[in-house]
């Protein structure tokens, strides 16, 4: 399941194709398999009563459309981008609803095994966000099964607030036009004066800058992608704050240096995500069944914050973690992304 999973080409946006063969998957099992919802994601559901439990798995990767996927078999590693991040997450739902299928076992709750879309960069958890759209809906649990792993417990959501920043001006000739306001200055100005403002328990981060077509042209249009990141909302508030008037600011500067006559800057930032923060109590019944959980297998459990699905149901209230799926793995988002079975099975 694995395999076949992280074999079905699945970017963040076109998990059709992923979606309908995890929903084939859960129908052969005998769970009722929903159409997928207006963002396309797959529910199956056990016998049991509501309020339900819910084990979440994302169905995007971040590996572009056209490449090709193959698996290879190195030592006791398997190879493939994408057969971790989340390859083995939906595997693992697949094989726990097997194992209770086969076990004849009922569960007092009803059990939701939902693969989700959108939770990969800027799919901005549009999945998981979609089954809480009314919010709290009275979900008993929500876990999320993300990647390889055991020992680790997610329990505090790490928000974050990602901006695009967009600085227009006239544009021009790198020499002819020297002096006309430059909008990848203006940015880099401002990037430079708020990079700073981050804390110990916050991150700014400029994962992309782009503008202009040549190496003498003055653009007429460069923008840059914001990533800022804290478990605090507060301090999220307060470096968006000073990126906003950081950016004012330099093209303010930009626009009363310039060569009389030229025309000023423009500047526009906008939301490209929103992931929100929250909280499961340490001391949570799911917190304290996942330790357990891990202890009695022999691993030191270890609780830490992470941004996953579980940020949605976290933000709400709702008794949430995520984990992972067993196994090792390594270079999760890169090409030569691996993954080993050396217990799996725990």
């Amino acid at each position: 399941d694995m395999e076949a999973a992280t074999l079905i080409a699945s970017p963040t946006g076109s998990e059709t194709a992923r979606g309908a063969w995890f929903a084939g998957r859960m129908a052969s099992l005998g769970l009722r398999v929903e159409a997928p919802d207006p963002v396309g994601n797959i529910i199956a559901s056990s016998d049991g009563a509501r309020p339900a439990i819910v084990l979440a798995s994302h169905l995007d990767t971040v590996v572009p459309a056209d490449t090709h996927l193959a698996v290879t078999r190195r030592d006791n590693r398997i190879h493939a981008p994408g057969i971790s991040d989340n390859g083995r997450g939906l595997a693992s739902l697949i094989r726990v609803a097997s194992a209770l299928h086969a076990a004849g076992i009922r569960t007092r709750h009803e059990i939701r095994y939902c693969g989700t879309v959108g939770e990969e960069g800027i799919g901005d958890l549009r999945g998981v966000k979609h089954l809480f759209a009314g919010g709290d809906d009275g979900t008993a649990a929500f876990i999320a099964v993300d990647g390889a792993g055991i020992g680790r417990i997610v329990h505090r959501a790490v928000g974050s607030r990602r901006l695009r920043a967009t600085v227009r001006g006239p544009g021009g000739h790198s020499w002819i036009d020297r002096g006309t306001a430059h909008p990848v200055h203006a940015l880099s100005a401002a990037i430079a004066a708020v990079s700073s403002h981050a804390s110990p328990s916050s991150s700014f981060s400029v994962g992309r800058i782009e503008g202009g077509t040549g190496i003498n042209v003055i653009p007429s249009q460069a923008h840059a992608d914001v990533d800022i990141r804290s478990e605090d909302g507060d301090e999220i508030a307060r470096i968006e704050a000073a990126f906003r008037a950081s950016i004012e600011s330099s093209v303010e500067r930009a626009n009363e240096e310039r060569r009389a006559g030229t025309a000023p800057l423009q500047c526009a930032i906008e939301v490209i995500g929103d992931r929100p923060g929250g909280a499961t109590p340490a001391d949570a019944h799911i917190v304290r069944c996942a330790w357990e959980a891990t202890h009695y297998c022999g691993i030191v459990p270890e609780l830490i914050s992470s941004s996953t699905d579980a940020n949605v149901p976290m933000s709400y209230g709702i008794p949430a973690i995520a984990v992972g799926a067993g196994g090792d793995a390594g270079g999760m988002h890169t090409m030569d992304e691996w993954y080993d079975n050396n217990g799996g099975p725990l």
